[in-house]
């Protein structure tokens, strides 16, 4: 159990509470989307009311990246050609993204986390599709995927003395412990605060929470969290590094077996999905 001093509690709570309300059109897709019976026309005509997303999403739909064959000029001929997930999925990482801070006081590389939140969402999703068993939805483990490490932004933001600090200390250990001797937490705390302020269901937020926590209790959601996030760690290393790295550090979890191959191999093509992650850094940059 997480216990807070007061002065520690006041002062993570101001810092989150300063942070921007997550956009209700998107909380709204989210809702929409986890109803099996969800029709792409009402999550389209959500977005289509948000003409700032609406743009963003055509923006990247048309770009280099996916080459096709015609320009793509609404939400809807967006639904049709890359489906109804990865239209959602572009509006709740441009909802994110338009919560990040331009700058920051505490030398936080904001470009270099937004990749490894895109990639580690992209994939805990795929490790979900894989090994679920009706445990838990594909769509939410993207979510606490692309939101696990947004307790770094509130602290890069309103904490910015002591978070440059913790990076300092964090060169010579891990980021999370060095935020817990300096900070009193670790991002994962202030990500879930912040995650339940914005009303997201309790079980992310316990995800958020916990994925630096090693007594946390296991779950669906937080086995892929924590396996994504390890191997999206090694995004700029070359196939063969990654995998001696992967071998190397990724801990064993036995409900996805103990062959890391098969585990990387179980997520599709990795070089694609940070492909697609650069993408929309880079489409978003421009805007």
């Amino acid at each position: 159990m997480i216990q807070l001093t007061p002065e520690l509690e006041k002062k993570l709570t101001t810092a989150v509470d300063r942070m921007p309300a997550f956009p209700r059109s998107v909380q709204k897709v989210l809702e929409l989307t986890r109803n099996i019976n969800c029709l792409p026309k009402e999550l389209v005509g959500v977005l289509e009311k948000d003409p700032v997303m609406t743009m963003k999403i055509l923006k990247v739909i048309n770009s280099a990246y996916y080459s096709l064959p015609n320009k793509v000029t609404s939400v809807n001929q967006s639904v049709v050609y890359l489906g109804l997930n990865t239209v959602k999925n572009l509006a709740l990482s441009f909802a994110a993204v338009g919560i990040l801070p331009k700058h920051n006081m505490a030398g936080f590389d904001i470009q270099r986390y937004l990749v490894h939140s895109l990639a580690t969402a992209a994939v805990a999703r795929q490790l979900c599709t894989r090994y679920a068993d009706n445990e838990s939805d594909p769509g939410d483990c993207y979510v606490a995927g692309l939101l696990h490490d947004f307790g770094k932004v509130v602290f890069a933001q309103f904490m910015a003395p002591e978070f440059h600090e913790a990076l300092v200390l964090g060169e010579t250990m891990p980021l999370h412990e060095a935020e817990r001797k300096v900070i009193g937490v670790d991002h994962g705390v202030a990500g879930a605060m912040l995650a339940k302020r914005w009303q997201f269901p309790e079980p992310l937020v316990q995800c958020i929470r916990d994925h630096h926590r090693a007594d946390a209790a296991s779950s669906l959601m937080l086995d892929c969290v924590r396996m994504a996030d390890q191997i999206c760690r090694s995004v700029n290393q070359s196939p063969e590094a990654r995998l001696a790295r992967w071998k190397q550090e990724m801990p064993i979890v036995t409900r996805f077996g103990s062959s890391i191959e098969a585990i990387v191999a179980s997520i599709g093509n990795f070089d694609k999905i940070i492909g697609e992650a650069l993408v929309f850094v880079q489409v978003e940059s421009n805007s």
